[in-house]
């Protein structure tokens, strides 16, 4: 199994943080963001790889923190993927970022995606187990408990099985207060179907765009994240994030 961190956004509105640092190697409790990811993931089934595919701005941070990484942490492989963009006006978009790397890298096996900025507060080796079982691309789910708060993101429905039976981004009329998040499965039958994605010009933006295709073509399931999940689009939530989990990593006292 491999795993993708999506990691080549320029995060423009956490400026001037992300001016000479990209967003997920800044610090939440004491250490980058993106290891915050790794140490939620790393009870991946198999898991031999993990790719990281930034942009040419921030493709040497990248490099240096992985060469870090695993000097620490040995049984972690890296490959640090150049998308070649320099700004939001010739970004490839997740999805394309996604394309390139299974392309560049010539990748043919079970692949789990993850956005570099989403953090979690458990451990998500259940994800692993739940996918190889199904079988199926699946999305990872979060309940954010408020309706509004959806029209941010995307609201779907679901059959008694978990499998997506309507998914639709920034809704405007939302019936449910649970989301996909950038969290994905793509077993190795499925690569096809990113690739004629790509091909036949679809949207390569948002990598929701791609789930909101494929679940009318094959089944979708779906996992939901347990305990907290932040987004980390701005100084508010990076500073909230910073303090929860703080606290949670904080040492207990005996």
């Amino acid at each position: 199994m491999k795993l993708l961190i999506l990691a080549a956004g320029y995060a423009t509105r956490l400026y001037p943080l992300t001016l000479t640092q990209p967003k997920p190697l800044l610090p939440v409790a004491g250490k980058p963001m993106i290891e915050h990811v790794l140490d939620n993931l790393a009870g991946l089934p198999a898991l031999d790889r993990i790719y990281v595919v930034t942009n040419a701005k921030f493709a040497g941070h990248f490099q240096s923190w992985a060469d870090a990484c695993h000097a620490r942490k040995n049984q972690l492989n890296f490959t640090i993927v150049n998308d070649g963009s320099t700004d939001d006006s010739n970004k490839l978009g997740a999805i394309g970022d996604l394309h390139l790397v299974l392309t560049r890298e010539n990748i043919h096996d079970d692949l789990v995606v993850v956005a570099g900025d989403n953090l979690f507060s458990q451990p998500l080796s259940e994800f692993g187990d739940f996918c190889l079982a199904k079988n199926t691309p699946v999305l990872g789910l979060y309940d954010v408990g408020d309706l509004e708060q959806i029209k941010k993101y995307n609201a779907l429905s679901l059959d008694a099985e978990g499998r997506i039976l309507f998914f639709e981004e920034k809704p405007n009329h939302p019936q449910s207060t649970l989301t996909g998040i950038a969290l994905y499965f793509y077993p190795q039958a499925v690569l096809p179907l990113i690739h004629q994605y790509v091909a036949e010009g679809n949207n390569p933006d948002q990598p929701g765009r791609l789930i909101q295709w494929l679940y009318p073509r094959i089944p979708v399931h779906t996992w939901k994240v347990p305990g907290l999940w932040f987004d980390i689009g701005s100084r508010e939530t990076l500073l909230e994030a910073d303090l929860i989990f703080s606290k949670l990593l904080r040492p207990s006292k005996t």
